[in-house]
């Protein structure tokens, strides 16, 4: 049975990571095991680590989903640097989604439900 997950990005300067991190999630990291190393847990047992080390290449996207993708977009463009980037949805597919990168290479993205009645 799976009880829990982690998802593991890697940053080449943690302490720029760590911030960039705060900045994107809106709050501090919940655990600091040791040098070189933050997580958040995201929502209960699902947990992101930020370890200090080399990008990896092709990996991701990791995709968070948001309230507002509009919102979001504006947010990380304007606090974080973001370059702009397309929000895509096909008729078929329950929710909206937009790539991005943070400065590192690590493929990110947001993704909105097109109903509530689809959020669960």
């Amino acid at each position: 049975m799976i009880y829990e997950m982690t998802v593991q990005i890697r940053v080449a300067d943690i302490e720029r990571g760590r911030r960039w991190y705060e900045s994107f999630l809106k709050r501090k990291p919940d655990f600091i095991p040791h040098e070189g190393f933050v997580e958040w847990e995201l929502i209960p047992g699902s947990w992101l680590q930020v370890a200090e080390g080399t990008p990896s290449e092709g990996s991701g996207p990791l995709r968070i989903g948001v309230d507002s993708m509009e919102k979001e977009r504006e947010r990380v463009i304007e606090e974080l640097g973001v370059e702009f980037f397309e929000i895509y949805s096909r008729e078929e597919v329950p929710v909206k989604w937009g790539p991005f990168s943070d400065p590192w290479g690590n493929s990110l993205g947001f993704f909105e439900y097109v109903s509530e009645k689809e959020k669960a």
